[in-house]
């Protein structure tokens, strides 16, 4: 899968779309892969405050359940509904339909120290080097 070249990465494997102040926020492809098949998530609710690096939520798969970290601090301004109806978005479309919520960032420039695609890619292939070692 290739990783959007305008979207940023967390080592907590989130990834972060800014479109005007407004950050959209989900799990990679590399995370569903190591999840399974997702069966359950659970988002915070509208308005509530993010702080960066803090857990927000929960993704629930067959294998184990994972807390998903804020890549920045914000408010919360939408949840992705379709995932009460349709966790498995998440497998079949993470970096699209499977968005998780959109924050109202407090600073913007804070996804700048975030990873860009290609820093992502080579990070994925060092734990995959890793694991296999």
């Amino acid at each position: 899968m290739a990783y959007p070249a305008n979207f940023r990465y967390t080592k907590e494997h989130e990834w972060v779309n800014v479109e005007g102040g407004v950050a959209t926020i989900g799990i990679t492809d590399y995370a569903q892969s190591e999840l399974g098949d997702v069966v359950f998530v659970e988002l915070p609710k509208l308005g509530a405050k993010l702080e960066a690096g803090k857990s927000f939520g929960n993704v629930e798969s067959v294998k184990a359940v994972s807390e998903i970290y804020a890549p920045a601090a914000g408010e919360v301004t939408g949840a992705n509904e379709e995932l009460a109806k349709t966790p498995e978005l998440l497998n079949t479309d993470p970096h699209g339909k499977g968005w998780l919520i959109k924050v109202k960032l407090a600073n913007a420039a804070d996804v700048n120290s975030l990873m860009d695609s290609a820093a992502y890619e080579k990070y994925i292939a060092e734990k995959g080097k890793e694991a296999s070692a």
